[in-house]
């Protein structure tokens, strides 16, 4: 008796393993309506024909990522859009935001993934989806947060292709030079024109395209991670921050907050830099209007409470540009719903002249700077 049922458990043992091999396998198909709606917030100047920056503040939604095609589609309309308004010629600079890259982890993952209720039951989906690649990466493991720095290591190699593929693959078709926002990938670097990832530590980088698809320079790391990602991501040094030379001029990337320390500008006024491109993203729906919570002690001020909004305007590019001696610079916001995590944030376009924030209205927003 006892032998048959052993026997039962293993034959029930080895169906489950195998259902969930099969499980693992199968992706199915599928379709999603996107909203591709975009409208122009603004556009400030006259073409003088040279050049212009051009910002994207994409709303995006969890399925956009189900493919990189999906995500092309959407883009791609926001571009078309450019176009039809002329705002597209061979030296524009297209701005996108931070983060616009880091959710290709979940390209190509399984419905339930995107049926999730939260961006944790997200994770353990995107887990259960890749047992043996997330047990490797748990072993490679550099961060404090290991499941977040697993999920994303585990993934590095697809998500750098799709990163390259996509935003490389956009500026080449529309003729423009792109700020492909950012991404979260391990130790990467460029070899021969090529976007490959490392062993070590996950860093927040942006990479700009020329309007040919190959990157212009290195992957411009984050030297001062948010909070809420700094358990997971790497700092970088102030030595490593470039300037790429693109058709409109001279141009800097300053991810996120590294945009509000003085210091982050000294390297790229050493480098005689001429345009300025913050991705940035700030998660939470309303954060913008709420009081700022400060950022590390060397930026903190309680003197004097600021919303979140009014921070951005205090310590960040509007009040960096002058002293930088660039000429123009936009801060580019995330928008929409990644699972349960909300967006907030106004993009700004920045001259000598002043600041013009974007105002809030459905769908994507673009706003144009001529230079």
């Amino acid at each position: 008796m006892l032998t048959l049922l052993r026997r039962s458990l293993l034959v029930l043992l080895a169906l489950a393993l195998i259902a969930y091999a099969t499980w693992i396998q199968w992706r199915p198909t599928s379709f999603f309506l996107s909203d591709l709606r975009s409208s122009l917030a603004f556009s400030q100047g006259q073409d003088s024909g040279r050049g212009n920056l051009l910002g994207i503040q994409p709303e995006l939604q969890g399925a956009d990522y189900r493919s990189a095609l999906h995500l092309h589609r959407k883009l791609s309309a926001y571009l078309d859009q450019a176009r039809q308004q002329g705002l597209l010629n061979p030296k524009t600079v297209v701005v996108l935001p931070e983060h616009i890259g880091t959710w290709l982890v979940a390209v190509g993952e399984k419905r339930e993934v995107f049926a999730a209720r939260d961006l944790a039951e997200a994770r353990i989906w995107l887990g259960l989806s890749h047992p043996l690649e997330l047990l490797r990466a748990l072993f490679a493991n550099q961060g404090t947060a290991r499941f977040s720095d697993a999920l994303l290591r585990m993934k590095a190699r697809q998500m750098a292709d799709d990163y390259q593929s996509l935003f490389g693959g956009l500026a080449e078709t529309y003729g423009v030079s792109i700020v492909a926002g950012s991404i979260v990938l391990p130790e990467p670097s460029v070899v021969d024109g090529v976007l490959q990832v490392g062993d070590g530590p996950l860093y927040n980088v942006s990479l700009v395209f020329g309007s040919d698809g190959l990157p212009l320079g290195q992957p411009q790391r984050k030297v001062l991670p948010h909070r809420e990602e700094d358990s997971f991501t790497a700092a970088a040094s102030d030595q490593a921050l470039q300037v790429v030379t693109t058709p409109a001029g001279r141009l800097g990337v300053l991810i996120g907050t590294d945009s509000w320390r003085a210091e982050s500008y000294a390297p790229l006024i050493a480098q005689q830099v001429e345009l300025l491109a913050v991705p940035a993203y700030l998660p939470g729906n309303g954060h913008w209007n709420e009081v700022w919570s400060g950022t590390p002690s060397d930026l903190r001020s309680r003197a004097n409470p600021l919303s979140e909004g009014q921070a951005w305007l205090h310590h960040s590019l509007p009040m960096q540009l002058a002293p930088s001696g660039a000429r123009a610079g936009m801060a580019v916001f995330l928008r929409g719903q990644l699972w349960n995590l909300g967006s907030d944030g106004r993009s700004l376009a920045v001259t000598p002249a002043g600041t013009q924030l974007v105002e809030e209205a459905p769908g994507a927003r673009l706003f144009n700077l001529w230079l």
